[in-house]
């Protein structure tokens, strides 16, 4: 029994090893930047390039008529003040995941794999200052949950994960 936990520990690592090579996770130490947000877990540290929606007409636009995204691509949505979150799919074409964050940084929610052009609200609760919407999918597949955190600029010095 011993043993094979230390092969899945071993396969778990070897994992996020080959994806930090491929760039698709970021070694501890990396960059903070406005066109970044890093997320990071248990499960480790995933970095996404991202667009910033941070006025009205951005987040009103969001990700709608996009036929694609790249895979660690997203968008992330900042408030000017934490309040309630609430999405639809209108007009969006790519299934998302939407990771819900207070102004601390710190994952309060996901809702995994939004449907394309559903009417649905999907509401992230009270309090949420950021959304980054991801793949749809991907959320499961890296092992984000609440609990985790950002890191970005928009998070402040005080956030949970702050920028150096």
């Amino acid at each position: 029994m011993r043993s094979r936990n230390r092969f899945s520990l071993n396969i778990t690592a070897a994992v996020a090893l080959a994806m930090v090579l491929l760039g698709q996770m970021a070694p501890a130490g990396a960059v903070c930047a406005p066109d970044q947000v890093s997320v990071r877990g248990a499960w480790g540290q995933a970095d996404f390039k991202i667009e910033l929606a941070d006025d009205n007409d951005e987040r009103a636009l969001g990700l709608m008529h996009r036929t694609s995204l790249p895979r660690f691509g997203g968008m992330l949505f900042v408030y000017p003040a934490p309040q309630r979150a609430q999405f639809w799919m209108k007009n969006t074409l790519i299934p998302l995941d939407m990771i819900f964050a207070g102004s601390d940084g710190v994952v309060r929610a996901v809702h995994a794999k939004a449907v394309p052009g559903d009417l649905t609200t999907i509401d992230g609760g009270p309090g949420v200052l950021a959304v980054l919407e991801i793949n749809g999918g991907l959320a499961k597949t890296l092992g984000i949950s609440a609990g985790d955190a950002l890191r970005h600029p928009a998070f402040g010095a005080d956030a949970a994960w702050p920028c150096p």
